[in-house]
Formats: structure tokens, C-alpha cells, sequence
């Protein structure tokens, strides 16, 4: 069977490639460069040209495939609704092709989705309309009303491996900014987290074993407090740790940020282990947070990149 995927070449893409070729999938893989081109064909994998906007090329890869994992993102954060804009049309474009075939479709989300909702969040609960990518992740369901078997992977926001943590990483770079590493309101809030091969291997399963209209969770630990997230950070750089009031939030982290660190997002993949027997075993977040933390080139690296990266902290201070 020939997969076409996007995002081949991304932090979460690529294992997910490694793995579908373990399995003995034919791979295509959209590349956007011609770097990336060359990573991919280094994998034997087949390469097409292209990026999210190609919805020709989008519409080419699909039509040649037996399905589609859907990785690709352009994560614009200055224009959120332009970067949702350009996903649904990718979607579009490549589940069009898909329809009446029943040939799965797996696209992207976030359990961020579904936060605040006072308990785990399960795979049954709805996408907070608030939320700009929820329109991505309805409208690619909604083909499993047109004869594809379309279905969501939501993600944690803290997918990790020893290299890098999603939104954990972010938190270190905005403690190293500050000089302190911070929680707030007594630190009570919990993210899910998953580990990125974990990640990869959830991915397949659902594309081998899914149902169609599905979502599921791709939260292999639950809810980790964000207080021993910011404990990890404030002892691995040796640097204060301070409990600070909400209203203090964005003036540590920024207008984006600032919310963020604050989020509970509890979730529950007890549905999504139970109907794909996905069993997570990688390491947690807290172990790859801690060695990665624990490798002062990392470090360093932090020091020299962050002061670019929140910008838009500096304006909060100036302009609050």
C-alpha cells in the first residue's frame, strides 16, 4: 500500500515516515525544498514537490495513494485563521479525491482543542469553535459522511523527545528570558503529553485499525501538573522558581504565551488505547525534559535564540 504524507519531513512527520516504512508502506512524502526532498529520498521514500498552498499537487498525492496522513502545517501563529484557511483547502483537496473510495484520512489536531473542561477530556467531546483549528478538524470529519474514512489525531501540546518538548521547550526558553522559571495560581493546571514515536506509532494505528469520524487522543501521560514542569525547569538551569498571580501571566510570557502556561488540559486516550491497542512506552516528558535541560550546549543555544523569540513579550511590558 502507497501512503501519501505531509509533513513528512517535520519533528512529528518524519517518525511518522520511519514507521509506516517499518511496516512495509510505500511511502510519498510532499516536500516543500529541496533539502527536504533529499532527506526523504535518502529514506527511499517518494517525493513530491509542493507545499500546502499546491492544491493540485495536494490533489495528485492523493489520488495516487491508498491513503493519507494529513501532518502538514504552516503554523503561522501571526495569522492563525490564514494558516487554518490554507489547511482546510489542502484538506479539501486531498479528501476530494479520497471520497467514495472509503480510503482513510487522518488529519492533525491538538487536544488544546478541547481544554478547560473540568475533568479529562475525552475523544467524545466537541472542538471549542473558540479555537481556530477546530474548523479544520470538523471539516475533515465531516468526509466520513462522503465516503472516506476520515479521522483526527489530536495531539498534546507537549510532544517530546530528548531534542525538544513542544510547549515545555517553550516554557524553559521563556524562564531562561525571565530569569526565573514561574507557575501561577498554585501551578494546579495539567497538559497531557506524548512522546513523538509514541505519537508516530498512534498515527499508523489509526490509519491501519480507525473508525471512520473517530478522533483520537495521542496523550500518553494524562495531566501533568505545570507546577513539576516548572520545577524541572528551575532545577535542571539552576534558576529561581516563583508562583506568580494570573494577572501577572503576560507580562512573564507574553499576550500568546502568557494564557497558555495557564491552561488545563487534562485529557484521557483510555478510548483510543482501547480500540487501537495503542500502549505507549517511550519515556515521559519530565525524563526528556531533564536531559535535555541537563546539556549545556542546549542551554546555551536557549540563551542566544531566545531574545528573538519573544518579541512580542517586550511589547506586552512596554505597551501594558
Amino acid at each position: 500500500m502507497k501512503i501519501f504524507v505531509t509533513g513528512a519531513t517535520g519533528f512529528i512527520g518524519s517518525a511518522v515516515v520511519d514507521e509506516l516504512l517499518r511496516r512495509n508502506y510505500d511511502v510519498v512524502g510532499l516536500a516543500r525544498s529541496e533539502q527536504s526532498a533529499q532527506k526523504l529520498t535518502a529514506r527511499g521514500v517518494e517525493v513530491l514537490r509542493g507545499s500546502l498552498e499546491d492544491t493540485d499537487i495536494l490533489a495528485a498525492g492523493a489520488k495516487q495513494s491508498d491513503g493519507v496522513l494529513h501532518l502538514g502545517f504552516t503554523n503561522n501563529f501571526d495569522d492563525m485563521a490564514g494558516a487554518v484557511e490554507i489547511d482546510v483547502n489542502a484538506i479539501k483537496a486531498m479528501a476530494d479525491e479520497l471520497a467514495g473510495t472509503n480510503k482513510p484520512f487522518v488529519n492533525t489536531s491538538g487536544t488544546l482543542m478541547v481544554a478547560d473542561q473540568g475533568r479529562k477530556a475525552t475523544e467524545d467531546d466537541i472542538s471549542d469553535d473558540k479555537q481556530l483549528r477546530t474548523r479544520s478538524e470538523k471539516f475533515s470529519l465531516g468526509y466520513a459522511d462522503k465516503g472516506v474514512r476520515a479521522m483526527v489525531v489530536r495531539l498534546s501540546p507537549t510532544v517530546h523527545d530528548e531534542t525538544r518538548q513542544g510547549f515545555g521547550t517553550i516554557a524553559a526558553q521563556i524562564a531562561i528570558q525571565n530569569g526565573k522559571s514561574a507557575y501561577f495560581s498554585g501551578g494546579t493546571n495539567a497538559w497531557p503529553s506524548v512522546h513523538r514515536l509514541d505519537a508516530a506509532n498512534l498515527f499508523v494505528d489509526t490509519l491501519e485499525k480507525g473508525k471512520s469520524g473517530a478522533v483520537y487522543n495521542a496523550a500518553a501521560e494524562e495531566a501533568i501538573p505545570f507546577k513539576e514542569i516548572a520545577e524541572t525547569i528551575s532545577t535542571k538551569l539552576n534558576i529561581p522558581l516563583e508562583e506568580l498571580s494570573a494577572d501577572k501571566a503576560v507580562d512573564y510570557a507574553g499576550l500568546y504565551f502568557g494564557p497558555t502556561l495557564q491552561i488545563n488540559n487534562p485529557t484521557s486516550s483510555e478510548k483510543t488505547q482501547n480500540e487501537l491497542g495503542w500502549v505507549p512506552t517511550h519515556p515521559d516528558l519530565l525524563t526528556d525534559m531533564t536531559s535535555f535541560l541537563s546539556d549545556e550546549k542546549n542551554v546555551e543555544n536557549f540563551k542566544k535564540i531566545t531574545k528573538f523569540l519573544y518579541k512580542e513579550n517586550e511589547y506586552a511590558k512596554t505597551n501594558s
